[in-house]
């Protein structure tokens, strides 16, 4: 399994049937592929119920989520306007949101829209955040570069303030806590020294601190 599919199928053992949950593009709608049965995924643009991604003959204009992706609707599905489905976001009916990110903060600061000289629309992560009962961010857990993505202090424009909950990465499972960040899981065939080694932010260490289940 690569590891934007160890991040995903991760990610999403935070889902249990009944929840309805909003997956970002990238890393995040992979999870859709590893979420339990009963789990129902709303778009922004206004649906809650998208299924897999649709192809060939299954491609309906009329069925296609925020990243513009067509999909088969599940049973039970419903579709409405955006006003609506910002309505949803707003009231905390969602369970969770998976995102990616650009940094996350030692205080669960998110920034994942914007970097120098390149910003493409925070879109509705802002209400993604303050909105869902959960928040949690599925990324690699460095640059292309090799700049650790989990830092003291965010450098990039914020989506939000203290709101991400839960960190997966494909070395380990963090959860942001009121004292900092809490070292929860270890990938397997990764270590504690690699993971201190590239995170810039200050990290404690779970009691049962215990390998990733996958």
């Amino acid at each position: 399994m690569d590891k934007r599919h160890l991040i995903a199928k991760r990610a999403a053992r935070y889902f249990q049937s009944g929840d309805v949950v909003n997956l970002g593009i990238g890393i995040p709608s992979l999870c859709g592929n590893y979420a339990e049965p009963g789990v129902l995924f709303q778009a922004e643009n206004g649906f809650i119920g998208v299924g897999a991604t649709a192809e060939g003959l299954m491609v309906n204009e009329r069925t296609y989520n925020a990243g513009g992706v067509p999909f088969i609707p599940v049973p039970g599905s419903s579709g409405f306007d955006v006003a609506m489905a910002f309505g949803v976001i707003r009231s905390g009916r969602l369970a969770a949101t998976v995102l990616g990110a650009l940094q996350v903060s030692e205080r669960g600061d998110l920034a994942n829209w914007s970097t120098p000289g390149r910003s493409f629309g925070m879109g509705g992560a802002m209400d993604l955040v303050n909105g869902a009962r959960k928040v949690i961010v599925a990324m690699e857990h460095c640059t292309r570069e090799g700049a650790p993505k989990i830092v003291k202090e965010c450098t990039l424009p914020y989506t939000g303030r203290g709101c991400v909950d839960h960190i997966v990465t494909e070395l380990c499972v963090i959860d942001v806590t009121k004292e900092g960040l809490l070292l929860r899981e270890l990938a397997p065939g990764h270590t504690l020294e690699e993971v201190r080694a590239k995170t810039e932010a200050e990290l404690s260490l779970a009691e049962d601190l215990r390998e990733m289940v996958i």
